[in-house]
């Protein structure tokens, strides 16, 4: 049996070979609206919980939209427009708007990107910034949280009249749904606050995962930032496997995106009867599988869906290889799950250490293997141990030893598929 996998821009065919029970698990979700501009009109015009956008820019001589980086496929060229119109048309000049990068600590988008994020005239036209979290002087400081988390956001969004985020909702291995509030912190956040919404304090908490948005301590606190950064308005969409527009939500932040959410949980998530013995899963290929520190989504999602001590395999190209220059460290340090995880809890924490944090969170309850051809073994540190060479090799070490008629699980596109074995997904 053959399948075809997400990875990097061109795909990968995988033999499965005979013997386990295997299971293509294929993201669901709701058909694409039939008429996007009709759809972005009427939201923008009749908002959740907020005035229309024209109404909100009367009065207001600046603005600030944040937007999602080039390692998200949020469809910005297409929601951008009439966005603009309706702030134009309440009178704010195209050179009093600023578009923000949301980049929380991935690298500057590069000008090529920028094109591809926000299209070639958007581009062409508006002043766009690049957000960099390890520039402090560039946030104004807005205090702390409840928690003692310290809040830097990014100057030009905090200093605008109002304040806008453009983003996309799906499931997210910590906040448990991305988009809105996110669009604001990790995204223009300084790396001081950064690193405290990262650390061991929310990372080990039993619901910061993937679907948890209710007792989810994460996500409470980049609400409670988003407060204090005046978070006006936001336009989210949900996207189908093949990146059309399936739902359209704008308006005031925090009750257009938890109508959102739930129309995310009713049309994409999947309730599995059981578990699986073993998972083979990728990181639903370009652009999220560029760097390994990325490939963590898949292994995460992957998590809840195979029983304890069974085995998780993921596939990814890794074309830009492990990932930022700290979280490249660490990987290459790493000596094993437990020792990695006892190193985070003794010490201060580190840009990037949340990913790998998450993986061996996941790596010490199942077996995980790699396919990750992008990411050379001396680069892999312990890990290197659990990589294979070719897909055939990957997928042999996934079925060694497998009871005849093992449950196996396959997820062409990885974290895109939201999936919960049913006792859980009540939770």
């Amino acid at each position: 049996m053959q399948i075809e996998l997400a990875f990097g821009k061109s795909g990968l065919m995988v033999e499965l070979p005979e013997g386990p029970d295997w299971h293509v698990l294929e993201p669901r979700s709701a058909a694409p609206l039939a008429n996007i501009d009709a759809a972005l009109a009427d939201t923008l015009d009749h908002p959740i919980g907020s005035a229309p956008l024209e109404e909100l820019a009367r009065g207001k001589r600046t603005a600030a939209i944040s937007v999602c980086d080039i390692t998200r496929p949020a469809p910005n060229a297409t929601t951008l427009p009439p966005l603009l119109k309706r702030l134009h048309a309440g009178g704010i000049p195209r050179e009093s708007i600023t578009i923000l990068i949301a980049t929380g600590l991935h690298r500057p988008a590069t000008p090529a990107e920028i094109e591809a994020i926000l299209g070639q005239r958007i581009a062409a036209e508006y002043r766009i910034v690049n957000h960099f979290a390890k520039d402090l002087d560039s946030h104004t400081p807005l205090g702390r949280t409840r928690r003692g988390t310290p809040v830097h956001i990014q100057r030009e969004f905090i200093e605008a009249d109002l304040h806008i985020t453009l983003g996309f909702i799906e499931q997210h291995l910590m906040a448990g749904f991305s988009g809105g509030r996110k669009l604001i912190a990790p995204g223009l956040a300084a790396q001081e606050t950064i690193k405290v919404l990262h650390s061991p304090a929310f990372m080990r908490e039993p619901m910061t995962i993937e679907g948890s948005i209710e007792a989810n301590p994460l996500h409470a606190e980049l609400l409670e930032i988003a407060r204090m950064a005046r978070h006006d308005f936001m336009l989210d969409v949900v996207l189908t496997p093949e990146r059309e527009i399936a739902g359209v939500f704008a308006g005031a932040g925090e009750e257009a995106h938890a109508t959102g959410v739930d129309f995310v949980r009713l049309a994409m998530m999947e309730r599995l009867a059981e578990p699986a013995d073993a998972v083979l899963t990728t990181a639903a290929g370009y652009p999220l599988d560029l760097t390994f520190y990325q490939i963590v989504k898949g292994v995460t999602a992957a998590q809840h869906l195979v029983r304890p001590g069974g085995r998780i395999l993921v596939m990814a190209e890794c074309a830009e290889g492990v990932g930022a220059p700290e979280f490249s460290a660490r990987v290459r340090r790493m000596s094993g799950y437990e020792a990695c995880l006892d190193e985070m809890a003794r010490t201060a924490v580190e840009v990037d250490q949340w990913q790998l944090e998450k993986l061996a969170l996941a790596g010490r309850r199942r077996e995980l293997l790699f396919y990750t051809p992008g990411v050379p073994p001396e680069a892999a540190g312990a890990l290197a141990s659990q990589m294979h060479a070719s897909p055939e090799a990957a997928v042999r070490a996934l079925v060694d030893g497998l009871r005849p008629g093992a449950r196996v699980l396959v997820i062409p596109e990885g974290p895109y598929v939201f999936a919960q074995v049913a006792e859980l997904a009540q939770k």
